[in-house]
């Protein structure tokens, strides 16, 4: 198991297995985010936060919900706005360096 921590602890986020591929999407969000997606079955990932911790916002075609700190304001993770989508995205970035650093980074778009 490995944990991606927000940067004033409110949001915290245990995935079942430590990425061994991370994701530095190319689109213009993304980008603006700084954010490095590592793909996970929601049944692998355990949201640890209190509810009501993250804001959520949906950007253009509104099927991703990216929820936020609301404390510090870092991204955390996305989800489908369809709960039957089984897939989210983690930021590796609330994980420790080495874990990230092990994963073989890919950029593009995912899907394509």
């Amino acid at each position: 198991m490995v944990q991606a921590v927000c940067d004033c602890g409110s949001v915290r986020i245990d995935v079942a297995t430590v990425p061994a591929e991370v994701n530095d999407c190319q689109c213009d969000w993304c980008q603006r985010l700084g954010a490095l997606w590592a793909y996970y079955p929601k049944t692998q990932v355990r949201i640890v936060s209190d509810p009501g911790a993250t804001a959520v916002y949906q950007r253009a075609s509104r099927k991703l919900e990216f929820h936020r700190c609301k404390v510090c304001g870092l991204t955390a993770y996305w989800m489908h706005v369809d709960p039957e989508k089984p897939r989210m995205g983690v930021n590796t970035r609330l994980m420790p360096r080495e874990v990230r650093d092990r994963a073989h980074t890919v950029q593009g778009k995912p899907g394509r």
